[in-house]
Order: C-alpha cells, then structure tokens, then sequence
C-alpha cells in the first residue's frame, strides 16, 4: 500500500512500471513472512534428526559402562549388569523423547508454514491482476 500511494502521489506516468513495482513489493513482503514463519524450523529439525543419535551414544555408552561392570568384578551376574544397561535404555528413551516431538510439531508447523506461504502468493496474484485490471481502465 505504500508503493501504491507513493505511485499515485507522484502521479506515475507509466502505469506498467507501477504494476512491476507493486510486483516486487509484494514478492518482497512474501519472503520476508516466510522467513519469519520458517525461522525456527531448523532448530526443530536438527532435535528431531538428533536426538536419536545422541539417545544411541548414551546407550553405547551405558553398554560399555556394562562390560566394565563385567570386568571389574568378574562375573555376569544379572545385578552386575542391570544398572549400566538401564542408563542406557534410559538415554535411549531420552533421545526419543526429545525427537518425537520435534519431529512431530515440525512436521506441523511446516505444513502449515507452507500452506500460509501458498495463501500469501494467491492473494498476491489476486491483487495484482486487480490492480492490473483497474490500471488499464484508468488509461483508457
């Protein structure tokens, strides 16, 4: 709407030159609002791809906690093993717990990110064909 008004207060001689301006405005303010909705979604997507991962180190690391529980006291009894290897179920369930979500609310937001972006485009191209069709009666 700025461009708009500053066009008709300078009383813009070339109507086509007026329609590519508003064009670009509207272009411009699309990316902006897409970048502000797609701004986080990064974070949620490197949670959601890692925290499996770091779930799976933790139980590596809980499995060697194990062996080492094996070794130093020489025996494969089940109370030997069992607090190690619940750690490491435990930072399995962590990793998911973190991932799951993540993975979920992007998949979410993304969608609608996309859907708010493609509303954006068509109400663009909406006024601009209005604008487009009121300019040219305006030259005649």
């Amino acid at each position: 709407m700025k461009e708009w008004k500053r066009s008709h207060e300078q009383n813009a001689a070339s109507f086509v030159g007026m329609q590519q301006r508003l064009d670009k405005v509207l272009d411009v303010a699309i990316a902006r609002e897409s970048e502000h909705l797609e701004k986080r979604l990064g974070f949620l997507a490197t949670i959601g791809s890692a925290g499996p991962f770091i779930g799976l180190f933790g139980t590596v690391w809980g499995i060697m906690n194990a062996f080492t529980a094996i070794a130093a006291s020489s025996s494969t009894n089940l109370a030997v093993v069992a607090g190690p290897i619940a750690e490491a179920l435990f930072a399995t369930a962590i990793g998911l717990v973190a991932a799951i979500p993540a993975v979920i609310a992007y998949n979410k937001l993304s969608s609608d990110a996309g859907k708010m972006i493609g509303r954006l485009e068509g109400f663009a191209d909406e006024f601009s064909t209005i604008l487009s069709r009121q300019l040219e009666a305006r030259n005649r």
